[in-house]
């Protein structure tokens, strides 16, 4: 038994001695294990960088962005609204000025009605009611016929009349929905907003129209002293009235140097016939009045004179029977016969 214990104790010390010699040749060992995971945390992560459209130069407010005025940067920043790629963004138009390097975003971009508009049109609100808006059927992106109703006056409108005054004009809005936002309205039932706090149910009094910037005075006239009425059309209707068949309406001011009756000497473009103007009195009569230097009014003579026989009268000789002159003077009328 004695033996049997100096034996064990033997293998133990030899134990001892083998792990302390383990233990002194991992000491004198470089720590490489140890310095791997230390030098990876140490590593500063990636850069996530973004695509974002800015601009190469400074941009002014209000001209359509070109192509070689934007490229694509990569941002350490993203922001909500930004353009990520140059073709979005060719074509709109800032509201304010962008300087060289600038982020392209969605808040600082035209939108609305004014897009959806052709060159030389003008977006134009005109009364609406069930009877107008062709019983309430009208939505965005229809196509209408706008017939004028006048009521005689005695005074600048002689006669009652209805006529077509403007064709195929786009509808842009109707009530408060957009053409942005087009649907059709349901079966039978009107097109309304509805109020949120009261759940009222409020028809549409307003139609947006797509007008010739040439032509708005008339529907501004029309709509002032007339009434409107809507006419829709199919969308594949694309006749027109024929432009030469009537006379163009004359201007309510006349272009420097100019009388009244006598023909322009240099073409007017659509925009400086809107300066011009229309006056009433030649809407409803079809341009047939002219106005004098005193302000009284008479009928033009060329349009009395047209029943008369073409050759002329001896001097002094009466004038053929049968023939009437209107003459008008501020709000008296006279008409005399022959």
């Amino acid at each position: 038994m004695i033996h049997f214990t100096k034996i064990v104790a033997a293998l133990l010390i030899l134990l001892a001695v083998a792990l302390g010699g383990y233990a002194a040749w991992l000491s004198r060992r470089p720590p490489v294990a140890v310095q791997q995971p230390i030098a990876a945390a140490a590593a500063k992560p990636a850069e996530v960088l973004y695509p974002v459209v800015v601009t190469r130069h400074p941009v002014a407010a209000g001209l359509p962005l070109a192509a070689d005025a934007l490229r694509v940067a990569q941002l350490p920043v993203n922001p909500a609204d930004a353009l990520h790629d140059v073709a979005s963004a060719v074509g709109r138009v800032p509201l304010a000025n962008l300087g060289e390097g600038t982020p392209v975003m969605e808040t600082q971009l035209a939108t609305g009605l004014a897009l959806r508009l052709g060159e030389g049109e003008r977006a134009v609100a005109v009364k609406a009611d069930e009877v107008m808006g062709v019983g309430n059927r009208l939505h965005p992106g229809d196509f209408v016929d706008v017939f004028l109703l006048l009521k005689t006056d005695n005074r600048e409108i002689e006669r009652s009349q209805a006529r077509l005054l403007l064709s195929r004009l786009r509808v842009l809005a109707y009530g408060a929905l957009p053409i942005d936002n087009a649907t059709p309205p349901p079966e039978g039932g009107a097109q309304a907003t509805r109020s949120a706090p009261t759940g009222r149910v409020e028809a549409a009094r307003t139609a947006v129209l797509a007008v010739p910037v040439a032509d708005v005075a008339q529907l501004a006239l029309g709509d002032s002293q007339g009434h409107l009425l809507l006419a829709l059309r199919h969308p594949e209707d694309m006749a027109l009235p024929q432009p030469d068949l009537f006379a163009a309406l004359p201007g309510a001011i006349q272009p420097v140097g100019g009388k009244a009756g006598a023909p322009q000497r240099v073409a007017m473009t659509p925009i400086d016939r809107a300066e011009a103007g229309l006056a009433m009195e030649d809407l409803a009569r079809g341009g047939t009045a002219a106005t004098t230097k005193n302000g009284s009014t008479a009928m033009a003579i060329a349009a009395s004179m047209a029943r008369m026989p073409s050759a002329a009268p001896r001097r002094g000789a009466a004038p053929p029977r049968g023939t009437e002159v209107e003459m008008i003077r501020g709000d008296k009328r006279e008409t005399l016969s022959y």
